[in-house]
């Protein structure tokens, strides 16, 4: 189950590459002048200041000294905070399976205070029964072996542990009414799928719409995205996009508006979360 320790080090890795970022703008240095000052690449620089990969503790020191970062006290925090991003998550032992471009959004996920989600595809992974991940797992993984399949859904089922937990954050789902006819698995594998949405769309912090195919055309025209928001306010809010072979992370302030723009329409124009149940129930007597 993701700790908030785990979860946090990916926060703690982009909040610290943010500031990094700052202090190197702030004195008018280049990416390349910082790479070469810790004999790195220039894309080592925009991969630290994104939060991408783990830091080092001369590197960080290297850099700080380049800024002309002096007070010790400064110095000593930002090295602490170095030390907190560097602790591996639990995620990790799933690395065997788990691509490297999720294993930065499963950290999100669970640093997350809230997450809204708009999926189109299919039922949204947090809201997944087992026998339903594994069919979507193989049918997207078609060369993956038996053991492979049933270790992705393990990590699925992992990460759904964190709606439950003492530090649940707000989840609110709007999912297209094409997720609840596209077959995964067999009618016994659906029927127990959308039972279990009716059950998990109750607990107080989760909220599930549908929008429904009598709406017509809709906001969500550009296809599925996840919206997390953070605890820390030093830390924007990101859209998260995955693609077939990898992700993109946005947190630029306009970009992030627009999906906040679109996310409100959808939320305005679905069913409400009562209908959207009653929808969820007329669905099931059809199966």
């Amino acid at each position: 189950m993701a700790t908030s320790e785990s979860s946090g080090s990916v926060v703690r890795r982009i909040l610290l590459g943010s500031q990094l970022r700052r202090l190197r703008e702030s004195r008018g240095i280049t990416r390349e002048a910082a790479g070469y000052s810790i004999r790195a690449s220039e894309s080592k620089i925009s991969r630290m200041e994104l939060g991408r990969v783990s830091f080092k503790a001369r590197d960080i020191e290297d850099l700080l000294t380049l800024y002309g970062v002096a007070d010790e006290a400064e110095r000593s925090a930002l090295l602490g905070l170095a030390r907190e991003a560097n602790v591996a998550g639990w995620w990790h032992s799933y690395g065997d399976v788990l691509p490297g471009w999720f294993q930065t959004y499963v950290g999100l996920e669970g640093a997350a205070s809230h997450i809204g989600v708009y999926e189109v595809q299919f039922i949204h992974g947090l809201l997944q029964t087992e026998e339903y991940a594994h069919a979507v797992v193989a049918r997207g993984q078609r060369d993956a072996c038996a053991s492979e399949v049933d270790r992705r859904v393990a990590l699925r089922l992992e990460r759904q542990k964190l709606l439950v937990s003492e530090r649940a954050p707000g989840f609110h789902a709007v999912l297209d009414e094409a997720a609840l006819h596209r077959p995964y698995g067999d009618a016994t594998v659906m029927r127990a799928q959308l039972r279990h949405l009716l059950e998990v769309s109750e607990q107080p912090n989760v909220t599930l719409q549908v929008m429904p195919f009598s709406f017509g055309g809709h906001s969500g025209e550009s296809g599925a995205f996840t919206m997390l928001r953070f605890p820390e306010p030093e830390l924007p809010d990101i859209v998260y996009l995955e693609q077939l072979t990898s992700a993109l992370y946005l947190d630029k302030r306009e970009e992030v508006t627009q999906y906040e723009r679109a996310m409100e329409r959808l939320r305005s124009d679905s069913l409400s979360p009562a209908k959207s149940r009653d929808l969820l129930r007329a669905r099931l007597q059809l199966l």
